[in-house]
């Protein structure tokens, strides 16, 4: 049997080896799924890779009658109706290990970016100003990083962050000590991680628990010369609340990748607060990371269309 794979928001071919190496395979590039294209070949497919510009949705699963596998190149299931696939019995596979070195490197750029100005001192110099004592930043070296989630990203922020001479302390009720220790990081409950923090960055998904869990009152608890960072998930950080944060002084300043609505809305507060550095969505935006997570899902769809293991899946329990 040949298996039909649709691929679509411009996942790196060059990543799909596991697939296109294999003559089982017969994988289909339509980089716009709005495309009369894509649904023609949605209708015949297998399996379906998608990155995060595709809303998989009830829809969308319920009109590809031979669709059994869903890839979403990156960790996030957000564009992802995970119920309705387990109702169709769609497995469902993420690439959560292949962006873990470039989401964290950018969290560090992000925190620097912050600390120092430079997006603000770059545009101050192209506007062919030469204002060196409006960008009076602060070092890394002997601040405390605080860590809202140190899982496989949070943790190797904690590990570059300590070569830059921080201390680091986590909120993490799923860290274990043994972890904990083997990452030089101390455990602490939330407000110990807002109250000691001069950097707080946040490193989870987005669910019930974390949605606006950066929110008025954890920002009204941070230090005045405090940081936030976030390139996880938007959503955990209540952005009203945080561009009234910066307008009023109550923290130095933040730097962000991720948004409850993407792209950013012309009108978001965000677009207008001060001290604040915006990125759009780039967590997994290097070379080594897209290859590294279409070859993760590629692998985990490989494997299960032709021998059936959906152990990966993470819908594999409901999946009966």
């Amino acid at each position: 049997m040949t298996f039909r794979v649709l691929v679509t928001d411009e996942v790196a071919l060059s990543g799909l080896t596991p697939l296109t190496g294999d003559d089982v395979f017969r994988v289909s590039s339509v980089d716009d799924s709005a495309s009369d294209d894509f649904a023609v070949e949605l209708n015949a497919a297998h399996a379906l890779i998608v990155r995060s510009a595709t809303k998989v949705d009830r829809d969308l699963i319920d009109g590809a009658v031979d669709l059994r596998a869903i890839g979403r190149a990156g960790v996030g299931l957000d564009n992802v109706d995970v119920g309705a696939a387990t109702e169709r019995g769609v497995a469902v596979f993420n690439a959560p290990g292949g962006n873990t070195i470039a989401a964290a490197e950018l969290t560090v750029g992000l925190m620097l970016s912050a600390a120092r100005g430079i997006p603000a001192a770059d545009r101050s110099l192209r506007e062919k100003r030469w204002k060196r004592t409006s960008f009076r930043g602060v070092e890394l070296k002997g601040r405390t990083l605080g860590l809202i989630g140190a899982g496989r990203i949070g943790g190797e922020v904690a590990i570059r962050c300590q070569a830059f001479g921080m201390d680091v302390v986590v909120y993490d009720p799923y860290l274990t000590e043994e972890r904990a220790t083997e990452l030089g990081v101390v455990l602490v409950e939330m407000d110990e991680v807002l109250a000691r923090a001069d950097f707080v960055s946040i490193h989870v998904p987005l669910n019930d628990e974390t949605r606006g869990i950066c929110g008025a009152e954890a920002l009204s608890r941070m230090k005045t010369g405090a940081y936030v960072v976030n390139a996880s998930r938007g959503g955990v950080v209540d952005e009203v609340a945080l561009a009234k944060a910066l307008h009023d002084g109550e923290i130095a300043g933040a730097a962000l990748d991720v948004y409850e609505t993407e792209p950013l809305p012309d009108d978001s507060p965000l677009r207008d607060a001060p001290n604040l550095v915006l990125t759009p969505h780039l967590g997994a935006s290097t070379v080594e990371a897209q290859e590294g997570v279409a070859t993760e899902v590629a692998e985990k769809i490989r494997v299960f269309l032709t021998s059936g293991d959906r152990s990966a899946a993470v819908n594999a329990a409901d999946l009966g």
